[in-house]
């Protein structure tokens, strides 16, 4: 394996990464963010406020997203496997 099939096998499994976890991610974000606004504009400071919401809305978002997450991963690594032995030679 060269050193170019070996940055390659990284940079795609790093792009999977950041692809997968993007829609996960940015819901969090974006319902962490509303809380926080509404936190601040009612000046209510409980810490634990923020994390039921910010649950409920990560498992919603992994069942919506499930499916497509699950066939991006089963895809990548069919590429994967039909890839590594030209990347060996």
């Amino acid at each position: 394996m060269t050193i170019g099939s070996a940055v390659y096998l990284l940079r795609s499994g790093i792009m999977e990464i950041l692809i997968l976890s993007a829609p996960v991610l940015l819901i969090s974000l974006v319902v962490g963010l509303v809380i926080s606004i509404l936190q601040a504009t009612t000046q209510i400071q409980e810490q634990t406020l923020t994390f039921v919401p910010k649950i409920a809305a990560i498992f919603l978002a992994l069942i919506f997203f499930g499916p497509w997450l699950f066939a991006r991963l089963m895809q990548y690594t069919v590429q994967l496997f039909q890839q590594i032995p030209s990347l060996i030679r």
